[in-house]
């Protein structure tokens, strides 16, 4: 009776405020669960998010109490005559506003509300997880059993939903593919409200498309991801390169190892364009005692790149690590004497970025704006990017790593709705500056995002197919242009699962169908 009388006191303040277009009996109907809040902390932070460039109001935010409340709300809004935007919330780490909704509804998939807590088999060596669940948290519950996931995020503090409806991918792609190979089976609410489960041999057509599907055809509640053994420590190593060829045939050789007993578990690399130190928000690697500048070495065009990669490892093992670690430095070709390395639990290398993120917090720069940009460019046009993007566009200033590494094209699967190069190999590029208002005009948020322009427009203009990561568009056509050949597979996708496209608006892939369903738009 009392969660009844909040959500009527919460239907008549959205009339009376924001002038609420569905039939209020509507959600009174739904018997939900979980809370619906006006309340200005919890309206505001789902207006935002990480990127901080734009902003978008909702109606209402639902703390969902289960996977029903998620079905009854989307139910409603797919048959009422009406129509409203449902966006689903993670952690808030879009970029771009593509968890927004303006004068719709968002449900607040993360936070202190857990409506299941993680389940692990043991036998089976898998987990289940809220679709909410931060991957910090899986990682937490999994360790108690001695396993962990087998493919990460740089940054855990992300939902399990919101990466593998995107990809999720890490140093260890290569080996195990994105996190989104390393999911079993999906529970999705779809765009008409039903609540679905979904595997490769159960209902695989909604299974496909939700993974890397951008939340256009459902909103995942629970998700079955693979486990394996958990190591407990990590070698991790960076060597410095001065001669991008080199770089980048190590990295790719690196990853020819997949699958095999002799290779790194991580492969990773950054690049260097500003003089300084050689260190940036991802870690403390670096001791500040030992500062290695651009200029003691040479460095073609200015530029210096780092190789990132790690060996993980058992207490049983421990002492063949260095011969294993020394057998594959060898075949590598990085300056010599330019050897870092460290040895730390593997929980402290996984949470390595959350580390960097509370210095940033204490310094008041993580929450500004973020104008990042993450491409996929194919291997055989990599050199050319790197002469026209790092040695050319991007001068001596990054505000921000920049990471640039291989990943094995066989290790995606081509039926879900990540779009990929069409080559063996290919490479993430992601710019992940932070725009300050410190009065550096080279480092203010115009001027960063035109330069992002200019990367697009240099692709472009030197016809370099790169996909976008993390896509952002504003127009229909350009993402026409982005899927390509699996445009007509999504479209249709579409239509059999969010017919009325009520689902993740903030996208703009398609525009909303709010008219009575039937009518045309």
């Amino acid at each position: 009776m009392a969660s009844k009388f909040l959500l009527t006191f919460a239907i008549c303040r959205l009339i009376v405020t924001v002038g609420l277009t569905l039939d209020p009996t509507e959600l009174l109907r739904l018997e939900l669960e979980g809370q619906l809040s006006l309340e200005p902390a919890d309206v505001g932070s789902a207006s935002r998010d990480f990127g901080g460039m734009q902003t978008a109001h909702p109606m209402a935010v639902l703390h969902p109490a289960s996977a029903q409340d998620v079905a009854r709300l989307v139910k409603s809004a797919y048959e009422s005559a009406h129509g409203l935007g449902i966006s689903a919330r993670g952690h808030g780490h879009s970029i771009n506003g593509q968890a927004m909704t303006a004068n719709g509804l968002v449900i607040q998939m993360s936070g202190l509300r857990k409506p299941t807590p993680p389940r692990v088999s043991e036998k089976s060596m898998y987990v289940d997880v809220w679709g909410g669940e931060l991957w910090i948290d899986v990682l937490r519950s999994t360790l108690e059993y001695g396993l962990a996931p087998k493919s990460w995020t740089d940054y855990l503090y992300l939902s399990v939903g919101g990466t593998l409806s995107n990809a999720g991918i890490s140093g260890q792609a290569f080996n195990h593919g994105p996190q989104f190979t390393n999911v079993y089976e999906l529970d999705v609410v779809t765009g008409k409200g039903e609540l679905l489960t979904c595997s490769k041999e159960q209902n695989s057509e909604l299974y496909d498309a939700v993974l890397g599907g951008l939340g256009q055809f459902g909103i995942i509640t629970r998700a079955r991801i693979a486990l394996e053994r958990a190591p407990r420590r990590v070698r991790w190593i960076r060597v410095l390169y001065s001669n991008f060829t080199a770089f980048t045939q190590d990295q790719e050789y690196l990853i020819s190892l997949a699958g095999q007993p002799q290779k790194f578990d991580y492969v990773e690399g950054f690049v260097i364009v500003d003089e300084g130190l050689i260190n940036n928000w991802r870690s403390s690697f670096f001791s500040p005692r030992n500062p290695v500048k651009i200029s003691s070495l040479y460095a073609d065009g200015g530029v210096l790149y780092c190789l990132e990669i790690t060996k993980n490892y058992q207490e049983s093992n421990a002492d063949t690590i260095d011969q294993e670690v020394e057998a594959l430095l060898k075949r590598l070709n990085f300056i010599p004497a330019s050897v870092f390395t460290t040895d730390l639990p593997y929980v402290d290398f996984l949470d390595r970025v959350h580390k960097a993120e509370l210095k940033l917090r204490a310094k008041n720069l993580w929450d500004v704006p973020h104008p990042w940009l993450n491409l996929f460019v194919p291997k055989s046009r990599i050199a050319d990017f790197d002469k026209g993007v790092f040695k050319g566009i991007l001068g001596n200033n990054t505000s921000g790593p920049i990471l640039i590494y291989p990943m094995n094209k066989n290790k995606w699967d081509d039926k879900t709705s990540v779009v990929t190069p069409n080559e063996d190999v290919f490479y993430l590029v992601a710019l992940l500056r932070s725009a300050l208002d410190n009065g550096d005009e080279m480092q203010g948020l115009e001027y960063l995002s035109n330069q992002n322009r200019r990367i697009l427009q240099f692709c472009d203009e030197a016809g370099i197919n790169v996909k976008q990561y993390l896509p952002h568009y504003t127009t229909q056509q350009e993402w026409i242009r982005h899927f390509g050949e699996k445009w007509t597979l999504f479209s249709r996708r579409k239509m059999e699962f969010d017919p009325r496209h009520i689902l993740a608006t903030g996208q703009r892939i398609f525009a909303p169908l709010l008219n009575p369903r039937g009518a045309s738009f």
